[in-house]
């Protein structure tokens, strides 16, 4: 809008100024005679009208012209403005993101830290609890080996009186006469018998 305003206002002094020298071009161009004119006079009339278009643009084009420079003035100052303020936002930014950099830097090495005592504790953990479980793994065995030799010696106990008795009943078989087998037969019936 403004623009517009600005437009307005010199529109006239663009059309003045046009005029002006397409009149003096054609009061130039028409005059083809070849008449021999003072020097001077030749120069004086273009002085004149250079003069007369200096003054009419000063007189109409100053105040324009001058608002144009001090809005154009007032423009640059405040880009100029703007820029600064700009620039110290953007350090500013900087700074808090090199400070945000800087502060992840140290809870990286917080956590990689925390990390690597965490993994110590775990391994010394780890040692010690198969240290326990060795120690437990090796005494079920001694108790398993144990349960196992008893057992063992009482099955072995078992079949050497099992092949004790078989070779005396074998041995007795062989030298009791078929008498004394009934006998002892009949007396075993009578003890047993009388227990029961």
């Amino acid at each position: 809008m403004r623009e517009m305003k600005k437009n307005n206002k010199l529109f006239p002094l663009f059309a003045f100024c046009v005029f002006t020298l397409a009149t003096t071009a054609v009061a130039f161009a028409s005059s083809g005679e070849e008449a021999h004119t003072p020097l001077w006079k030749d120069y004086m009339w273009k002085i004149i009208n250079f003069g007369v278009l200096i003054i009419i643009l000063w007189k109409f084009g100053k105040t324009p012209v001058q608002n144009a420079l001090r809005q154009r003035t007032e423009l640059i100052e405040k880009t100029l403005k703007e820029a600064k303020e700009a620039k110290e936002a953007a350090l500013k930014a900087m700074q808090e993101v090199e400070q945000k950099l800087k502060t992840k830097d140290e809870e990286i090495k917080a956590i990689v830290a925390a990390a690597q005592k965490s993994g110590e504790l775990e391994r010394t953990r780890i040692i010690e609890e198969s240290a326990r479980l060795q120690a437990k793994i090796i005494e079920q065995a001694k108790t398993n080996i144990e349960f196992e030799l008893k057992h063992a010696k009482e099955v072995i106990k078992a079949e050497a009186v099992e092949l004790a008795m078989e070779l005396a009943e074998k041995k007795l078989k062989e030298k009791m006469t078929k008498e004394e087998q009934e006998k002892l037969l009949e007396d075993s019936l009578v003890k047993i018998g009388g227990r029961g």
